[in-house]
């Protein structure tokens, strides 16, 4: 396992950071991707959307929820076709 590794980000005009290990880091520029949006707009979606939690466990809640909903989006689809 790495160790967290901490980038730094401006959100809403204050400048942040947040520590994350190197999966999460890669699962968040392919998140990105696939979304047609910069980390650093992706990063601000989630801050906007994180509640009290800190931005680190939001980030990680987020990409869980993220491959939680494809894993089942994949489920249905191989049981729409196995019908």
């Amino acid at each position: 396992m790495t160790r967290p590794e901490k980038r730094s980000f401006s959100i809403q005009g204050h400048r942040t950071s947040i520590s994350l290990e190197t999966a999460f880091w890669a699962a968040l520029k392919d998140a990105a991707a696939e979304d047609g949006r910069t980390l650093a707009g992706l990063i601000s979606a989630i801050d906007k959307e994180r509640g009290d939690a800190g931005l680190s466990s939001a980030v990680r809640v987020w990409l869980l929820k993220r491959l939680q909903e494809k894993a089942n989006e994949n489920r249905l689809n191989k049981e729409g076709a196995a019908s």
